[in-house]
């Protein structure tokens, strides 16, 4: 029978070391994101909740240590007079967005303590360099000073990767080790790649392949087609239910097995197309599905190039466990957890069942910290204006986290979010509910820029890409 998602179910897979046939316990259940501990000293003590850190915080035992995350430092308590058990990190990285779960492990049994949703810019990396690119490619031709092109003598180190890419192995490493900076972590298990598109492009095992010889043969191929046609049927676009692989140009009339042939049918277009191409079948759609199908997965591509990079710096900081895509899905399914990036770092590696989670996911936007440039260029890559010498203004930054208390106005109430800081003295703040203006002795300072903008939203919530 096959899985809504694209999964098989049945008999567990059992051979090449994957995880054995254990049945799920119990249900899962939601939970309340844990608060960070530390102690006095700043050692990480164990995760504890809502209700008791706010019991400690009254009680004049601890203070505020950070406001987002939310981590608090116990004033009367050190690590040694502690007991601490300690906690694991699964990461499930993606081109777009990386998922990262602070769990507790007992017995094969996981709880998740916190989630953390990590939004990447990597492609906003590389429209920027390609706008350079294009800016110095535009004043070479023009009759202007010349500048030489100098990307002939240039020599790249050994395990180099494309800013884009690398961005995305720094920003995981750097959450990593910050969530090792406020919680116990005693190991990390991360999730190396759902498919490899050269094994399926090619058509015989290659590294990191050899699973699909057991009883998870087809995880790669069916994986990979999901992501490409978006879990849709390409002929009625029927979602939410069992799909099959089809071949566009059917075998009978000389089509191959080959990735680039194959697409996502419901079982009745499947019945309905039979032997017949696609041209017949579905004329106003084939245009679209011959192209999709032909088109790469940029998205896949960065994942399978970053997944060794990012796994070497992850071995060199932690004990460090991989785990593939297929044991990951197989226990999501078991669990009867939903898809997103967080749950799945929740599922990853060896487990027997998820007895509870976070009901709330802290969506990490990574923004950036500013430029070194002083102007900002017109669409010729011409300067059409300066910025001042100093980003702070009246004490506050761009990017802080802020709350505003506005008593008058069309902007009256409280606002919290980043700012947005001018000379004038007239600051903006960015909120879930819009843009607010207000001058600056309205707010009050939370927590100083560090390149990332912080939101939360429902675990199981919308996710636009992978």
């Amino acid at each position: 029978m096959e899985h809504v998602r694209g999964e098989i179910t049945g008999s567990a897979p059992t051979a090449g070391g994957v995880t054995p046939d254990h049945q799920v316990r119990e249900p899962g259940r939601e939970a309340d994101p844990a608060v960070f501990v530390l102690d006095k000293h700043g050692t990480p003590l164990q995760p504890t909740s809502p209700a008791r850190a706010r019991k400690l915080l009254v009680s004049g035992r601890a203070v505020v240590a950070r406001h987002t995350p939310f981590v608090i430092r116990l004033k009367d308590r050190t690590a040694d007079a502690s007991e601490v058990d300690g906690v694991e990190l699964g990461i499930d990285p993606g081109s777009k967005h990386t998922g990262l779960a602070v769990f507790t492990a007992r017995d094969g049994e996981r709880r998740g303590r916190f989630a953390v949703q990590l939004d990447h810019r990597g492609a906003a990396i590389r429209k920027k360099l390609e706008q350079r690119s294009a800016y110095r490619r535009g004043r070479r031709t023009r009759n202007l000073r010349y500048r030489a092109p100098r990307f002939l003598n240039r020599t790249r180190p050994k395990g180099w990767l494309p800013p884009s890419l690398q961005h995305r192995v720094d920003t995981t490493m750097s959450w990593t080790g910050r969530l090792a900076r406020w919680a116990p972590v005693r190991t990390v298990h991360v999730e190396r790649v759902a498919f490899d598109t050269h094994a399926i492009s090619a058509g015989k095992p290659l590294e990191g392949a050899e699973y699909q010889h057991g009883t998870l043969h087809g995880t790669e191929v069916r994986e990979y087609l999901l992501a490409k046609f978006g879990r849709a049927c390409s002929y009625c676009g029927a979602t939410g239910v069992p799909l099959n692989i089809d071949h566009i140009r059917p075998r009978s009339r000389g089509g191959s097995d080959r990735v680039s042939n194959l697409t996502l049918a419901c079982i009745p277009c499947n019945q309905a197309k039979g032997h017949r191409p696609v041209e017949e079948f579905a004329p106003k759609q084939a245009a679209d599905i011959l192209k999709r199908a032909k088109a790469p997965l940029r998205d896949a591509a960065a994942v399978n190039a970053t997944r060794w990079a990012l796994w070497r710096a992850l071995d060199a900081r932690l004990p460090t466990r991989t785990a593939s895509g297929g044991r990951t899905k197989w226990n999501r399914v078991r669990c009867a957890l939903p898809k997103t990036h967080t749950l799945d770092a929740l599922a990853v590696g060896d487990l027997d069942t998820v007895t509870a989670w976070p009901r709330t996911v802290l969506v990490v936007k990574a923004t950036g910290r500013g430029t070194y440039a002083r102007t900002r260029a017109d669409k010729h890559g011409f300067p059409r204006l300066r910025l001042p010498r100093t980003k702070q203004f009246f004490g506050y930054a761009t990017g802080d986290l802020v709350r505003a208390v506005v008593p008058s106005g069309k902007n009256a109430g409280t606002h919290t979010g980043r700012i947005a800081v001018r000379s004038s003295g007239s600051f903006a703040v960015r909120t879930a509910g819009g843009l607010y203006t207000a001058r600056y002795k309205y707010f009050r300072l939370l927590q100083r820029a560090d390149g990332y903008a912080y939101t939360t939203q429902p675990e199981g919530g919308p996710s636009d890409a992978p």
